[in-house]
């Protein structure tokens, strides 16, 4: 039995015949031009009005105090496991009744003027957006830690110049952060939660340099609860 050839001039179904995936090929190009064109606009802020361009710059800041935040406790979190000066600190905190946890530690965003203080009353403050390294951390969560020694064995007044000067001197010798000294001297506290203009004992002319003067001798030599300096 004869059977028709297939016609020549029949398409089949491969040759010549647009398909749906031909179709859209186009489509999904152009979606993916736009959705570079607009990341593009929104890098550079060429082409965005200027509300455009504040929503833009907000939603870049959030993102920013995100990472930062989740980078500090990452940080924070490490150096209470692992960190033998942090635990060391955490152990001698907690044996003279100031206990101190992984909520103590608060990491929050601060001005440039420091990178981490301690207060009484809420603990250690860690500055996510002026911390750099593990090591940045390590040694401000350490310089807090001692403040919190002194102020749970000695009760500080934090608005005594001599009281002031003496942690900071204790604090920057035992925290490994030996320019602590002329750091205060020079106003700028890049630890501690306050600069001394904002303590009345010692902003006049001359006070914190002998409020250093008188106490350095003492306070350096106290290197409680360590056996010596910290290396």
């Amino acid at each position: 039995m004869n059977t028709a050839a297939n016609d020549p001039r029949e398409p089949s179904a491969g040759a010549g015949t647009a398909t749906s995936g031909d179709q859209q090929q186009p489509q999904r190009d152009l979606g993916a031009f736009e959705a570079w064109r607009t990341k593009l606009t929104r890098m550079t802020g060429l082409g965005l009005s200027d509300e455009e361009r504040m929503q833009v710059e907000a939603e870049r800041a959030a993102a920013t105090a995100e990472e930062q935040y989740r980078t500090c406790e990452k940080w924070k979190n490490h150096m209470i496991r692992h960190s033998p000066i942090v635990k060391f600190l955490m152990q001698h905190l907690e044996a003279a009744g100031c206990g101190f946890s992984r909520k103590h530690f608060i990491c929050q965003p601060c001005d440039p003027t420091r990178s981490g203080g301690f207060s009484p009353e809420y603990g250690v403050v860690l500055c996510e957006n002026q911390l750099v390294s593990k090591a940045h951390v390590e040694d401000t969560m350490a310089h807090e830690l001692i403040h919190a020694l002194d102020h749970c064995r000695a009760k500080l007044d934090w608005d005594n110049c001599l009281h002031h000067a003496c942690t900071e001197i204790r604090a920057g010798g035992l925290s490994g952060d030996c320019r602590v000294a002329n750091e205060w001297l020079r106003g700028k506290f890049r630890h501690h939660q306050a600069a001394p203009g904002s303590n009345p004992k010692c902003a006049g002319p001359g006070v914190a340099e002998e409020a250093v003067a008188e106490v350095w001798a003492s306070c350096f030599a106290d290197t409680w609860p360590f056996d010596e300096i910290y290396k």
